[in-house]
């Protein structure tokens, strides 16, 4: 069967804004960091005649991706809630350039809010709800959108909803996203911080269990089951993984929870012990040590660990289900074992006061993990935390990324004004690095490896510029606006 010409888009944005079909948090880091866009990646893997362009990690102004999208039939942009605005004129834009090109967009914002996208973006055709990989490849395939199930469409001058469409079960039928990623993206424009480089990132199944109120993809588009590849199939496509990309020097499992099912994770763990790879994935802070054990002898390199607080209070105020005795635990078995950590915080979450900041510092501090990120609590609509930030009059502002495209606190609690957010993430982050033994480890790394040597100092110096630059929006001025950006 034909299919249109599909160009899947991660859109021009902010300089270095990580807020595409990959990064959790949309906003541009404290170092340059670049995650995969393994959201549109899947469903061009589904469909023939496609062709993925991240337009951020590749640097592509919009002209650029304007003249790399002659001759498509269809394109479909992955949006997020900061970055919407932007996004929308591109879509406009490029029906200006292009006018018989048909436009959707995919993401957990639209997801949540199709209606109101699709008044808000006059040029875009249509918005895909949840899961999209199937109502992409039926759209791209040429069933009229009003077959599609899952979508809602412009018709005319009105918006209709077709109904929707089921969690997709069988996550083995789904293809690799492997021979995408090397037809299309250059592996080595993709940094995070706390990975080695070039490193490679995959997802192995979606959804998570865990009812924290704040994360993003369970909520709006994955779902609070984990379906996931059979450990056969991760195997096999690890092993092609190995073949196709000989200079990744780490594969990260981008699953909400890697280890929400562990015996499956031991099985995966021991096939890639037998690849010799070296390998790393998100974790919750309560894997027995047993389970790490198995984890750290075939392969495993390092944990990333929401710890989110040091204060109970707050981790049962958002449903994280994990104690902080169990988290201190675990981080010790890790430390035993050899095995890193990269533990995030949010500051701002439900409870937060001047005092609980300080706590979660201390926290920090005590845990010691290798390194950290520091997020400010980003209510995205559609999320839990959003419905209780509206119904308790807790916003304080519009713009959740300030011009620059770094994140903008957009909480405030009686006794804790928004800019006293900001400044507990700044004091945290000084806290933490600059005390001696992270900046021995740093030194120490740095002394055996020039790459790492030339890669650090140059992370460090964009982190002091972060540090430096980011205010609270008080003391900053102009408020965010994410229609502020480079390239359109």
């Amino acid at each position: 069967m034909d299919t249109l010409r599909t160009l899947f888009l991660n859109p021009p944005s902010f300089e270095g804004f990580d807020g595409g079909a990959g990064s959790r948090y949309q906003a541009r880091r404290e170092v340059r960091s670049f995650w995969y866009p393994t959201w549109l990646a899947q469903p061009a893997a589904l469909i023939p005649n496609s062709k993925l362009i991240d337009a951020p990690a590749d640097g592509l102004s919009f002209d650029d991706v304007v003249q790399m999208s002659k001759g498509f039939d269809l394109c479909v942009m992955h949006t997020s809630t900061p970055s919407f605005a932007n996004d929308a004129k591109v879509a406009a834009r490029l029906k200006e350039i292009h006018p018989r090109i048909r436009v959707g967009l995919v993401g957990p914002h639209v997801a949540v809010l199709p209606g109101e996208s699709l008044e808000q973006a006059p040029a875009v055709d249509f918005v895909a709800r949840e899961e999209f990989d199937y109502p992409l490849l039926e759209i791209a395939q040429g069933r009229p959108l009003a077959e599609v199930d899952g979508i809602s469409y412009r018709d005319g001058a009105q918006v209709r909803h077709n109904k929707d469409r089921a969690l997709i079960e069988d996550m083995d039928a789904l293809p690799d996203v492997l021979d995408v990623y090397k037809r299309d993206l250059k592996v080595e424009n993709y940094y995070i911080g706390y990975l080695k480089h070039p490193y490679l990132s995959l997802y192995t199944g979606r959804g998570c269990p865990a009812r924290c109120t704040f994360c993003l993809w369970p909520q709006t588009v994955s779902g609070r089951t984990y379906r996931t590849r059979s450990a056969a199939k991760v195997l096999e496509d690890m092993a092609k993984a190995k073949a196709l990309f000989p200079q990744v020097k780490e594969f990260f499992f981008d699953d909400d929870t890697f280890t929400a099912d562990l015996p499956r994770a031991a099985e995966i763990a021991k096939g890639l012990g037998r690849l010799k790879l070296t390998w790393s994935c998100n974790s919750r802070a309560n894997v027995p040590y047993d389970y790490l054990k198995v984890f750290k002898e075939n392969g495993l390199r390092l944990l990333l660990v929401g710890y989110e607080s040091g204060v109970q209070q707050i981790l049962n105020n958002v449903h994280k289900g994990v104690r902080l005795d169990i988290a201190r635990q675990f981080t010790r078995d890790c430390r035993s074992l050899g095995v890193v950590i990269h533990g995030t915080f949010i500051l701002g979450l439900p409870g937060e006061t001047k005092e609980t900041i300080q706590e979660t510092i201390r926290y920090a501090c005590d845990l010691d993990v290798e390194t950290i990120q520091v997020s400010l609590a980003a209510p995205y609509p559609g999320t839990e935390l959003f419905s209780q930030a509206q119904n308790n009059g807790w916003f304080a502002g519009e713009g959740m990324v300030n011009k620059d495209g770094t994140q903008n606190c957009v909480l405030s609690y009686p006794g804790l004004p928004s800019s006293e957010i900001t400044r507990g993430l700044n004091r945290m982050y000084s806290r933490f690095y600059f005390r001696p033994k992270p900046i021995v480890r740093m030194l120490a790394a740095m002394a055996k490896d020039p790459e790492e040597r030339r890669r650090r100092l140059r992370e460090g110096a964009e982190f002091l510029r972060f540090l430096w630059g980011h205010q609270p929006v008080e003391a900053a001025g102009k408020k965010a606006r994410p229609e502020e950006k480079a390239g359109a």
